[in-house]
Formats: C-alpha cells, sequence, structure tokens
C-alpha cells in the first residue's frame, strides 16, 4: 500500500467507529460511508450519476466505467442488499469503483422499496433498469452482449431471481442475455417468512413458494457464483448451499465460495479497496465472469494483491469488527 492508502485506512477505519455511534441522525452518512472516501477506493474510474431509467424518484443509476476502454467492456449490474426497506446506490460507490477497475462497466440502480413497494414490485424496477442497459449501455462503451449480474444481500436475491425467473425481463423486453450471476450473502429459501420485515414484503403474494429462488431453478438457468462469509448470522450458508445443490441437480454450472470465519457485511465490504486483504472475493468473482466470456482471451487482467494493513491497524480492525457485529446480529434472511 501507498503511505497515502495506509493513512486513509486508518481513518477511515476509525471514521466507521463514529459513522455507527451518529447514524441515526444523519441520513447521508451510513456504515458504508469510511470505505467510499476517494483515497480509500479504485483510482483510474470515471462516474456517471443519477441517469433516469424510467420515471420516479428511486428509478435512477449510477455508471462506473474504466477511465480507459480498448473497444467495448463488459458489463455488470450490480444490486444492493438492505432488506428490501433500505439502501441507496450512493453507498455502494467503492463497489461499483472496484467492479469497473477490473474492466467492467459497472451500473448501480437504486430501486423501490418497502413500504411504498412490496413483492415482485423491486423485481419488476431491477428489470426496467435492465431495459435501460440493453438499450444505452453501449454509449458508455458497455457491450450488452457479455451481461453479468451481482448482488449482496437482498440485491443477491433479485439477481438470482432476475436470472431464474425470465417473466421479469420478458415484460420489459430484455433479450439480451444473463452471461453469469454472482450472488453474495443472499438468501434463497426462507419460506415460511419467519420474520416481520419478510412478512410484510412478501407475505401478500399470491404464491409465496413462488418467490423462492430455491424452487424456480430450471435447466435455462444461467451459471451462479455463491458467496457467502460461514458466521454470517443474517442470511445462514445454508441457503448457497441448498441452492448450489439444486442447480446442480439441473446442470447449472454453479460455484461456490465460503469464506470462513465473516459474516453478512464483510464480504461486500472486501470488494473495495480498503478491506480487500481480507478475502479474494472481488478476484473469484471476475474469474467466474471471465469463465462466460467477460474478456477475451489473452486480455491482460488488473491484478488485485492488496498487502494487509500496517501491524498496528489490528487493534482498529478489531475495534470495525465489534461495530459490524450487533449490525450482523440479531435478524435472519435479510
Amino acid at each position: 500500500m501507498t503511505r497515502i492508502f495506509s493513512t486513509a485506512l486508518r481513518f477511515a477505519l476509525a471514521l466507521s467507529l463514529l459513522v455507527a455511534s451518529v447514524l441515526p441522525t444523519l441520513a447521508q452518512v451510513t456504515i458504508f460511508s469510511p470505505f467510499n472516501i476517494a483515497e480509500a477506493m479504485d483510482q483510474g474510474v470515471k462516474k456517471v450519476a443519477d441517469i433516469p431509467y424510467a420515471d420516479g424518484q428511486r428509478k435512477k443509476l449510477d455508471i462506473y466505467r474504466p477511465e480507459k476502454i480498448d473497444g467495448t467492456a463488459p458489463v455488470v449490474m450490480f444490486i444492493y442488499g438492505g432488506s428490501w426497506r433500505a439502501g441507496d446506490k450512493f453507498e455502494y460507490e467503492f463497489a461499483g469503483r472496484a467492479l469497473a477497475a477490473a474492466g467492467f462497466v459497472t451500473v448501480i440502480a437504486d430501486y423501490r422499496l418497502w413500504p411504498e413497494v412490496k413483492y415482485p414490485d423491486f423485481l419488476e424496477d431491477c428489470a426496467q433498469a435492465m431495459r435501460w442497459i440493453q438499450d444505452n449501455i453501449a454509449l458508455y462503451d458497455g457491450d450488452p452482449n457479455r451481461f453479468f449480474v451481482a448482488g449482496h444481500s437482498a440485491g443477491a436475491y433479485n439477481a438470482v431471481m432476475l436470472g431464474l425467473d425470465s417473466s421479469f425481463r420478458r415484460d420489459y423486453d430484455v433479450t439480451m442475455p444473463i452471461r453469469a450471476i454472482a450472488g453474495i450473502s443472499g438468501p434463497y429459501n426462507f419460506y415460511p417468512f419467519e420474520y416481520d420485515q419478510v412478512r410484510d414484503t412478501f407475505g401478500p403474494a399470491p404464491s409465496p413458494e413462488g418467490t423462492q429462488p430455491i424452487n424456480l431453478v430450471t435447466s435455462d438457468a444461467p451459471p451462479i457464483f455463491l458467496a457467502s462469509g460461514t458466521s454470517d448470522p443474517i442470511v445462514r450458508v445454508q441457503n448457497s448451499e441448498a441452492l448450489a445443490k439444486k442447480l446442480r441437480e439441473q446442470g447449472i454450472w454453479v460455484t461456490e465460495k465460503y469464506y470462513p470465519g465473516f459474516g453478512h457485511l464483510e464480504p461486500v465490504i472486501a470488494l473495495g479497496a480498503m478491506m480487500r486483504f481480507r478475502m479474494p472475493i472481488l478476484n473469484d468473482m471476475v474469474e467466474f465472469f471471465q469463465t462466460f466470456g467477460a474478456f477475451p482471451s489473452g486480455t491482460p487482467r488488473p491484478v488485485f494483491t492488496p498487502d494487509p494493513p500496517e501491524s498496528n491497524m489490528t487493534a482498529v480492525i478489531e475495534k470495525m469488527d465489534d461495530v459490524l457485529a450487533p449490525i450482523d446480529g440479531g435478524r435472519r434472511n435479510e
């Protein structure tokens, strides 16, 4: 790491403790804010913000693209989580820049949330964003024929559902194929609905079983990468294990990556430059997408080999883990 990056890391990790304490009073400051400090994110990326993909306040998207593109680049749509009731695209700039630095034109779209909407409206919003990508991403040097989808938590659910249930894409005339999907810490098998916030969102569905990705697997599913921390207390790792088993039974290519000792937020945070040393999730996901044609054979690829932080940062990182632990704890299947 450079000295600047080490300084940013020290500042950002310390700031995370402050963020946790002021979170209820500052609407634009969230637990993800420390990871979006400019010096702590990947460089060499251009951002275009707040592009409407349909009518509505929550129907806007941000695009991150490499500063230098030779021809066209593959496209990845990253869908954030938040229990289908929280989240905003600005919180995930670190993820958008990470994927763009890896060579992808990256799209992060907002979508409507509970209580404004319930299932399946947020899936329809994501399908609308896909249609915008299909029609417009070439203007940003993205190749719609090399289209991938990724998501974390509730966003992983959305990503996988859009791959397994083609009706959402069909309703919006999305014809570009999804080459592969990456689901990080996602809930795929949570019926019966045990918790109020899940019942609020999914309970009115006329066929609750039909809301579950594990029940929608067919031989037409795209290849899927499933990743999770083994100590995730919110979305148990069994969600990924069960879906992987069902996919294999249908002959679908599935790759599983489980990161020992990590919880629910750490895998998505580790996409960003600041915490990438903790687990190789970015490399694992990009390699999976490369298997399915993200980049032409022989294309030079960035190598992400971050150094661990300075030894005197260990205590600060442990404090950060203490902050994340109560956020991770006490809930399920979000």
